[in-house]
């Protein structure tokens, strides 16, 4: 079972034209065509805090559903953060990741069943300070050891974490393994990597990248990162 993921901060849908447009954020996701994405950035950040990509327009693109949260009737995620994964897939379980914070920063996870096989999937948006983002990593990595039903695990999100290789990264010790896809900040000429994706030593990575069209280039200040992954046969 080959799978691709998927992580995108779309900035709240406002483009470097300065123009909210969530139609171009779903044809920059068209173009990706993952089984499961991780959005940062999917809601408004006052008010009533409405999705960029509100329910509708995910129905009428048929391909996607939201992972529900129980956040608000207006909202698609939590500080932002949402998991979009394909309609035919089962949502076993979903929730927030509690974690420290002083800013509207979070976590959220959902178990999907997809082919009879449970997978774990983490979408984060960390902080910008240094410090935070170990203590997130930190909180993170504790949840997924609580979860009941052990399996197969990607987390993935703008980690904020502008080291290749420190930082809050030497959080994630062996087993797990850290993807760098590549450049995705800023999108129109990309200097760092923020945006990552780390995996449980249950996949095979049958590659990775940041994501590149000229819809990408300007619908958010940053690219989307992907990655094909693989679960080998028992």
């Amino acid at each position: 079972m080959q799978l691709t993921f998927a992580s995108y901060n779309i900035h709240k849908g406002v483009g470097l034209d300065r123009r909210r447009d969530p139609e171009r954020i779903m044809a920059v996701l068209r173009e990706i065509d993952a089984d499961v994405i991780a959005l940062q950035e999917a809601d408004l950040r006052f008010g009533q805090r409405h999705a960029v990509l509100p329910h509708q327009l995910l129905e009428d693109h048929g391909h996607y559903r939201a992972v529900p949260l129980s956040t608000g009737a207006n909202s698609i995620g939590w500080h932002g953060n949402a998991l979009l994964v394909r309609r035919e897939f089962t949502i076993a379980e979903a929730g927030i990741v509690p974690l420290p914070t002083l800013e509207p920063r979070g976590a959220i996870r959902a178990d999907l069943i997809v082919k009879g096989q449970r997978v774990r999937v983490v979408g984060m948006h960390l902080d910008l300070s240094g410090l935070r983002r170990r203590q997130q990593l930190r909180a993170i990595l504790a949840h997924c050891e609580r979860c009941d039903h052990p399996c197969p695990t990607v987390l993935m999100g703008d980690f904020n974490e502008w080291s290749q290789h420190g930082g809050s990264l030497r959080e994630l010790h062996s087993p797990w393994r850290v993807l760098a896809p590549g450049r995705s900040f800023p999108s129109r000429r990309p200097v760092a990597q923020l945006d990552r994706v780390v995996i449980s030593p249950d996949w095979d990575c049958a590659g990775s990248g940041v994501h590149h069209s000229a819809a990408a280039a300007i619908a958010s200040d940053h690219l989307p990162v992907w990655a094909k992954l693989s679960l080998p046969k028992k």
